[in-house]
């Protein structure tokens, strides 16, 4: 069993960390490129769109997926009868999300074309809900090869569907927005239908059924992780559309060159709270001291998103200029949207450690007050930076409010488990972090390694690995340590 756990967390782990970032540079920014070439602006409007669906997501869920995996996982023979109420109500949920989806979009006044746009958009999501609700399944089941296979499929299909129509050398003339939300659906669909049969293999054959107790039950116990998941939501993603709304679609499309830079990276603390939470919530539980592996995983984090932050806030104009062909104006202003980008992406990692752990030791009042605030402040900077920053503005105040809730969290987790940083820990990480930022101002203003911004951002990654390594940021024996704790929880 163990050997089976390890082979299976290195081959999902690979799976993300290549497939899900390539299509994110490679397809996602081609699209972004090739389009605003054609037509300028419609990305925006597409990345504005996109964003909407993402605030109101949480309808599709409600904390759904984690209770059906807790219960299948407690009692196997009953997963046809848990799927049958579960499915009916997460049908009944995608049914209200488009509604308010159109509701939304017929406030904000769009147009025919956009809520069009919208509505295939929010379909996407609920098909990518139903993947996620069946993928719960299959690991509860202990699928967990199966689980991996369908956690990228449906990125593997885009890279070839999109990839050959991008790189194949077919005539470009017909990529469109329509064109990739639609590749989307077929993607998607492909995915859904592949894990139906591979779950199908485990389960009797089922129909729908309404149980309004069973409905009522499972909303009521996931109502504040909900709440909290809607708040951040809306600070995570409402920036898009105040940019798209207050100012213009091209704006929105100068938040996007950068963004989609941050979503590859943020793929790393993503893939650290789905490690950590089961080890979060195992150790509170048996009452175990969780000061060390907070500490670790803080560390390592830290690391890793610092040594990015810095390696390319120094040439954020080169690489735009590289993947987006920018130039002038528009290749200034999307840098330095990019650049607080970079910046809020160490506090966004940070927040995956401490978030987690907040979340396993159930502390939600906390944190949807904390949520609370936070969207406050970034409603608050946002209504007052974009009208004369654009996507600068918003990049800013969406850095702030990062850093804000970062803050508060580490400060609430203090509350619950005493942490204190020793004086030498504290030190060691200011003089890293002094020294790498000295590295990176030294190897590009100097050029003292080379005059390519390619060979000295791969020298600050190398440099500063090194400088993680010599101030004891990490060791190698750590990461070790944080698989281990992942494979006894699991076992």
């Amino acid at each position: 069993m163990k050997r089976k756990f390890v082979s299976n967390l290195i081959f999902v782990l690979l799976l993300n960390v290549i497939i899900k970032p390539f299509y994110i540079l490679g397809i996602d920014a081609e699209i972004l490129r090739v389009t605003e070439l054609q037509d300028p602006g419609t990305y925006g409007t597409y990345f504005s769109l996109l964003s909407l669906s993402f605030v109101f997501n949480i309808l599709l869920d409600l904390g759904i997926n984690n209770y059906n995996t807790r219960s299948v996982a407690r009692d196997n023979e009953r997963i046809h009868l848990r799927l049958k109420g579960t499915l009916t109500l997460k049908i009944v949920l995608a049914i209200l999300y488009l509604l308010v989806l159109f509701l939304i979009g017929y406030f904000f006044s769009y147009n025919w074309y956009e809520l069009k746009w919208l509505l295939i958009i929010g379909f996407n999501q609920i098909l990518v809900a139903m993947i996620l609700f069946l993928r719960s399944n299959l690991s509860a089941l202990l699928m967990l090869k199966e689980d991996s296979i369908i956690s990228v499929l449906d990125r593997l299909i885009l890279i070839l569907f999109c990839g050959y129509f991008l790189w194949a050398g077919v005539n470009k003339e017909f990529i469109s927005i329509e064109f990739f939300i639609l590749s989307q659906t077929l993607a998607y669909s492909v995915t859904l239908i592949i894990c139906f049969i591979m779950l199908s293999t485990k389960t009797k054959v089922f129909k729908l059924y309404w149980d309004f107790k069973f409905f009522k039950a499972t909303i009521k116990s996931s109502l504040p992780f909900a709440l909290l998941i809607f708040l951040m939501s809306i600070y995570y993603y409402s920036d898009v559309v105040m940019i798209e709304r207050m100012k213009n679609n091209h704006e929105a499309v100068s938040y996007a060159h950068g963004y989609r830079f941050f979503m590859a990276f943020n793929m790393i603390g993503f893939l650290f709270a789905g490690i950590l939470l089961p080890i979060f919530s195992k150790m509170i539980k048996d009452k175990v001291d969780i000061k060390a592996i907070t500490w670790l995983s803080f560390r390592l984090i830290f690391l890793i998103s610092v040594i990015i932050c810095l390696a390319m806030w120094p040439i954020k104009e080169e690489i735009l200029s590289w993947r987006y062909a920018l130039n002038g104006d528009d290749l200034q202003h999307s840098s330095n949207t990019f650049g607080w980008l970079l910046l809020s992406f160490v506090a966004v990692s940070c927040n995956y450690i401490f978030g987690t752990l907040l979340t396993a030791n159930g502390s939600l009042k906390q944190l949807n007050t904390m949520a609370l605030i936070g969207v406050l402040i970034n409603l608050i900077l946002n209504f007052s930076l974009i009208p004369s920053y654009g996507s600068e503005g918003a990049a800013f105040a969406s850095m702030i409010t990062q850093f804000f809730t970062l803050i508060a969290q580490i400060y609430i987790g203090h509350k619950f488990f005493k942490f204190n940083l020793p004086l030498k820990n504290t030190i060691l990480l200011m003089g890293f972090l002094t020294t790498v930022i000295l590295s990176s101002y030294v190897i590009n203003v100097y050029e003292i390694i080379s005059s390519s911004w390619m060979i000295n951002l791969v020298s600050l990654f190398l440099i500063g690995t090194f400088f993680g390594l010599a101030f004891k940021i990490v060791a190698l024996s750590d990461v070790q340590k944080l698989l281990k704790s992942y494979k006894n929880d699991q076992d």
